[in-house]
């Protein structure tokens, strides 16, 4: 990852690791983990393989579905991070609007990372097709990507994930190609 100088164009005002690791925050979306009847376990999971990988977590958030509640917590994560990774909400549920929260905060989509999150999850299970999740660059520059609510979901994501993010943040920071 290419170093960015500390002006307008860093996306946020927490200070960045000096060893190339990215800032992620994670938001679980689901009303039964937010109400404590169920335990969150897509979110540690996320946290547990980004902490692998060399990544800091600033912060593993837990809200319940719906648009306000999920752009609320991507809005507060997104102030110390270069990446927020979502989970939960992208389905076709009634409830599922993780993808609606997303957008509203989106000035450009990157639509070959879902693309590639749904080819990477159909190979192990036919219905991630049905995965309506987003990825893109807030205005400020933080990258958003919705993975799906299991944990097996998250895993076979950041498998995707893992290996892009550095090039995509050192982009929306104006790295060469």
């Amino acid at each position: 990852m290419t170093d960015v100088d500390d002006d307008s164009t860093t996306p946020s005002s927490a200070p960045r690791p000096d060893d190339g690791a990215l800032r992620v925050g994670v938001v679980v979306a689901s009303d039964r983990c937010a109400r404590g009847q169920a335990e969150d376990r897509s979110g540690a999971r996320a946290a547990d393989l980004l902490r692998a990988a060399g990544h800091v977590v600033t912060a593993v958030v837990v809200v319940p579905d719906g648009v306000a509640t999920v752009r609320n917590a991507v809005e507060d994560a997104a102030r110390a991070a270069d990446v927020v990774l979502t989970s939960g909400g992208t389905g076709v549920g009634p409830r599922d609007q993780t993808p609606e929260a997303t957008r509203a905060l989106l000035a450009r989509e990157l639509p070959g990372i879902p693309e590639a999150l749904r080819r990477h999850g159909e190979a192990h299970v036919a219905t991630a097709v049905l995965s309506r999740g987003l990825a893109g660059v807030t205005a400020s520059g933080v990258v958003v990507v919705n993975l799906p609510g299991s944990t097996r979901g998250v895993e076979q994501g950041l498998e995707v994930l893992l290996p892009l993010l550095p090039h995509v943040v050192a982009q929306v920071h104006g790295a060469d190609h």
